[in-house]
């Protein structure tokens, strides 16, 4: 009889060996997060509820690109924040909230890193930080965060029990 062990030391590596003790493993870890995360993505989802400026409600693309950037239309704002498992080695974040519309996106970072026209009139946003999703996550984190832990705890006990 062979034994191996696996430490698992991080939710990186939890995710990574769910996936290769058992695919169903993985999706239930990843479903149980996303219900968790639930009250911090509907607190992100309800900070879009006004068009920012009224030209961003028009069609219109950046010069030189073939992609459209805009328009801006709340409801795709709302349908564009979702969860998200990056497990890639670089990564900082493992379970992102983000949002996925390019219109939100840009306007969520518009000005942040370098001055242009649509960050000066959106106003100041610190570097690293968005105008509405991530003050809306932060604010309903309290919750999330304890839940989130205890259920990685849970997930990485049991494969340890398991593979032993």
């Amino acid at each position: 009889m062979i034994s191996t062990t696996i430490q698992v030391a991080g939710v990186k590596d939890t995710i990574n060996q769910l996936g290769k003790i058992d695919k169903q493993l993985q999706k239930d870890f990843k479903d149980e997060a996303i219900a968790i995360a639930a009250p911090a993505v509907k607190a992100a989802q309800a900070a879009y509820f006004v068009v920012p400026l009224s030209g961003m409600k028009y069609n219109w693309q950046s010069e030189g690109r073939t992609r459209k950037n805009f328009p801006f239309t709340v409801a795709a704002a709302v349908k564009g924040v979702r969860v998200k498992f990056d497990t890639r080695r670089g990564a900082v974040g493992v379970i992102l909230i983000e949002q996925s519309n390019p219109a939100a996106a840009i306007f969520e970072t518009a000005g942040r890193a370098n001055a242009n026209k649509l960050g000066d009139q959106l106003g100041f946003v610190g570097e690293g930080r968005t105008r509405l999703i991530g003050p809306a996550v932060y604010r309903a984190r309290k919750g999330v965060e304890r839940d989130m832990e205890n259920m990685i705890t849970k997930t990485q006990t049991e494969i340890q029990r398991g593979l032993k």
